[in-house]
C-alpha cells in the first residue's frame, strides 16, 4: 500500500501548514488527529484509539510516535520515515517516551502548537502530555490550523469526493430498489453498503442512520431493527466514502400513503435546500446559510421542527464521526471559499404527528456558487406494493 497522492501534491499541503505555522509563530506541532495524520502524510490507522502523535517541525521535519501495531501500518501507508514505538507495559509512559523523542529532536525551548481538540488526545493524555513537557517546550492550542486547511481542497482530493459521491448514488439507488412493505431495515442497510464496497469504497467515519416508523425522527444511528409497514416513513443518512473522503446523502421514504405532512414538509424542504445551495458561494457564510435555512422554514410554519444547524463540512474523516468542522448554524464567521465540499440537511421532526421529513445532499462550492455532487433528483421517494 502507498500514499494515495502524489508526491507534489503532499509537498504542497506541507507548504500550506508550515506557512500556517509560521503565521502562528509555532516552532513545531503535535498532531493527535489522524485526520490531521492522513492529510499531511497519508498515514492511514484507526490506532489513533491509543496514544500516538506525529511531530511536525517548522522545517518539515516529521516524526510518528507510535505502538508496535502501527509500525508497519505507518511505514506502509505514510510518507513518514521517522517512526517510533512506545511499548506496552504496565509502566508505560508514552507521554515521557514523547517527551523524550522531542528532547532528541531539539524542541528544547520550542514554542508547540497541540491539537488539543481530537479524538485521538483523551482528556487524561492530554494532562500527562502538558506534565511531561513542562520545561522543555511551551505549549499553545492549534487545534483548528489542520482543520481549516484541510476545508479547501485539491484537484486530486476533489476526485476522490466525486467518486464517494457516486458511491453515494449508488447506495440510495440501491435503498430505493428493496425498499417496500415488509422489507427489513437490515435488508436496506446491506443493499447500501454492498453497492459502496463491490465498488471499491470504504467504511464511513460512522455508522448509517435508519429509523422507520417513529424512529424516522432520530439523527443518529441505534441498535435494533423492524420491517416496514404497509403505511410507513424511512429516514436514511449515508455517505459513499472513498479514500476516507465522505459525500453524503440525507431523505425520508414513503412506503404506501404519504401523509399530507408528508408532502407539505417535503415541499418546504426542497424550498430550503435551494436557498441554502444559493447562499453556498465564495465569499458568503456558514452564517449565512444557516439564515436561509431558518427563514424558509419560519415561512412555511416550521420553525418548532427543524434543527439548529443544517450541514457541515465534509472531507476524509475517521470513526467516530464524517463531520468536520466549519458547521453552519446561526452566525457562524466563517468565509466559504471555492474548491470547499459541505453537506447540507434539510430536517424536520414533527414529534407531535410522530412525521419526518429530512431532505440533503453534497456540494463543492466553485467560482459560481454551489455544484450538488449526488442525489440530482429530489423528488419524494413513494413506494408501495
Amino acid at each position: 500500500m502507498a500514499v494515495h497522492f502524489t508526491a507534489p501534491e503532499m509537498g504542497r499541503r506541507m507548504q500550506r501548514l508550515r506557512r500556517a505555522m509560521t503565521e502562528r509563530e509555532l516552532d513545531g506541532l503535535l498532531l493527535f488527529a489522524q485526520e490531521s495524520m492522513y492529510w499531511l502524510t497519508g498515514y492511514d490507522s484507526f490506532g489513533f484509539c491509543f496514544f500516538q502523535c506525529l511531530y511536525v517541525g517548522a522545517d518539515g521535519r516529521t516524526a510518528l510516535l507510535t505502538r508496535s501495531a502501527d509500525l508497519r501500518q505507518a511505514g506502509h501507508t505514510s510518507n513518514i520515515a521517522d517512526i517510533r514505538v512506545w511499548a506496552d507495559g504496565a509502566d508505560a509512559d508514552p507521554a515521557g517516551d514523547l517527551k523524550a523523542m522531542l528532547a532528541d529532536l531539539g524542541v528544547a525551548g520550542h514554542r508547540l502548537g497541540v491539537e488539543y481538540d481530537s479524538y485521538g488526545l483523551t482528556h487524561a493524555n492530554g494532562l500527562r502530555v502538558a506534565a511531561a513537557l513542562i520545561g522543555l517546550a511551551t505549549l499553545s492550542d492549534a487545534s483548528r490550523l489542520a482543520p481549516a486547511l484541510r476545508v479547501t481542497k485539491s484537484a486530486e482530493e476533489l476526485a476522490f469526493v466525486r467518486q464517494a459521491g457516486s458511491l453515494s448514488d449508488a447506495a440510495d439507488r440501491a435503498a430505493i430498489d428493496v425498499l417496500q412493505p415488509g422489507a427489513d431495515e437490515g435488508a436496506i442497510l446491506a443493499a447500501q453498503h454492498a453497492a459502496i464496497f463491490t465498488a471499491g469504497g470504504d467504511y464511513p467515519a460512522n455508522e448509517f442512520i435508519i429509523g422507520s416508523g417513529r424512529d424516522a425522527l432520530l439523527c443518529r444511528y441505534k441498535s435494533g431493527r423492524r420491517k416496514l409497514d404497509r403505511d410507513d416513513q424511512i429516514t436514511l443518512e449515508f455517505a459513499g466514502t472513498y479514500r476516507h473522503y465522505h459525500a453524503a446523502i440525507m431523505r425520508t421514504h414513503v412506503v404506501g400513503r404519504p401523509r399530507a405532512l408528508h408532502l407539505a414538509y417535503h415541499e418546504a424542504a426542497c424550498a430550503a435546500l435551494a436557498a441554502c445551495e444559493a447562499e453556498l458561494r465564495p465569499g458568503r457564510t456558514a452564517g449565512d446559510v444557516y439564515a436561509a435555512h431558518a427563514r424558509v422554514f419560519h415561512a412555511h410554519g416550521l420553525s418548532a421542527h427543524r434543527l439548529n444547524a443544517c450541514g457541515y463540512a465534509l472531507g476524509a474523516k475517521f470513526t467516530p464521526s464524517w463531520m468536520d468542522p466549519p458547521m453552519f448554524y446561526a452566525d457562524n464567521p466563517w468565509v466559504i471559499g471555492e474548491d470547499q465540499v459541505f453537506f447540507l440537511h434539510m430536517i424536520l421532526m414533527d414529534s407531535a404527528s410522530e412525521t419526518a421529513m429530512c431532505l440533503g445532499r453534497t456540494s463543492v462550492v466553485g467560482p459560481d456558487g454551489a455544484h450538488p455532487l449526488n442525489a440530482p433528483a429530489l423528488d419524494l421517494v413513494v413506494k408501495s406494493d
